[in-house]
């Protein structure tokens, strides 16, 4: 059954809702600020599987918008935004890349940038205190912290993959009716 663009921008606010109240709740817990937004990019599958590249990209944009505004975390936020929010919709295009090396590297480029694009936003946001904090523990402890931080990435990359086969062979046949 072919549904409207009124359904279909229903379960992008249904979803854009549920993916602020878990960046809310990776805020408030305190430990949350990379696993929250991860986990709310999660719910983009759906979408992406269901109504295509567009309708996802509207889910993450009401998302992000919606986390600026209204997730006291200004970092948690600017994460989601920034870095992984839009990765599900950029995975599928990337894709297409050949050979897997090139895409592999496209791919941690993509999250680097957005990572020192997010530090540097934050820096301009909060002032040098941010470039103290990060600095701390001197550039080894920097050069480490961006080394789990890639390596978590692709731990999200590897699950976003598993999660979104699961969808699509166990998951989609059960909600087709609703979807």
């Amino acid at each position: 059954m072919r549904k409207s663009k009124s359904q279909k921008a229903a379960l992008c606010g249904v979803l854009a809702a549920l993916s602020v109240v878990l960046l809310l709740a990776g805020s408030a817990l305190q430990v949350g600020t990379y696993a929250a937004p991860m986990l709310a990019a999660f719910l983009l599958i759906p979408v992406q599987v269901e109504y295509g590249p567009r309708y996802a990209l509207l889910l993450y944009l009401a998302t992000a918008v919606l986390a600026l505004l209204l997730v006291p975390e200004t970092e948690l936020a600017l994460f989601y935004a920034l870095a992984v929010g839009h990765y599900p919709v950029l995975r599928c295009a990337l894709r297409a890349v050949r050979p897997a090396v090139v895409r592999w590297v496209l791919t941690f480029l993509a999250f680097n940038a957005a990572v020192v694009l997010l530090y540097a936003l934050l820096a301009a946001l909060l002032g040098p205190v941010v470039w103290r904090e990060l600095a701390g523990g001197g550039l080894p402890m920097l050069l480490a912290l961006l080394g789990m931080g890639n390596a978590a990435f692709f731990l999200y990359d590897r699950a976003l993959g598993v999660l979104t086969r699961y969808y699509r062979l166990a998951l989609r046949p059960r909600l087709r009716r609703f979807l």
